[in-house]
């Protein structure tokens, strides 16, 4: 069955919840939050290194929670992420990269 962000936002806010993680702003540290969904982007890429895609633990699972993570957040703060996803992908599709600048700048560091 799919779903949309929208949906899945409240699954995450109704768990969260239950969980007693907090589903207001009052109730979170947003700094804990955006550290949290760091390190879930620390463990993708982790597993990724080891070549952990679909296992326990594994790319996959990694970058689930990461989302899960930042639906979590943005319902908090009444995002709506599905219209702010849409908006930069519609932004991007004209966006230019100066690609050659942007090795030049990794190359001097």
């Amino acid at each position: 069955m799919a779903m949309t962000i929208k949906q899945l936002t409240d699954i995450i806010l109704n768990q969260a919840e239950e969980k007693g993680f907090g589903t207001k702003p009052e109730d979170i540290n947003v700094m804990e939050k955006i550290a949290l969904i760091h390190s879930e982007i620390s463990e993708a890429m982790e597993a990724y290194r080891y070549k952990n895609i679909d296992g326990k633990d594994g790319l996959a699972e990694e970058l689930a929670d990461a989302i899960i993570r930042i639906l979590h957040l943005a319902g908090v703060y009444n995002i709506n992420i599905e219209k702010e996803v849409l908006k930069k992908i519609e932004f991007n599709e004209n966006r230019e990269w100066d690609w050659d600048k942007m090795n030049e700048i990794h190359n001097t560091q």
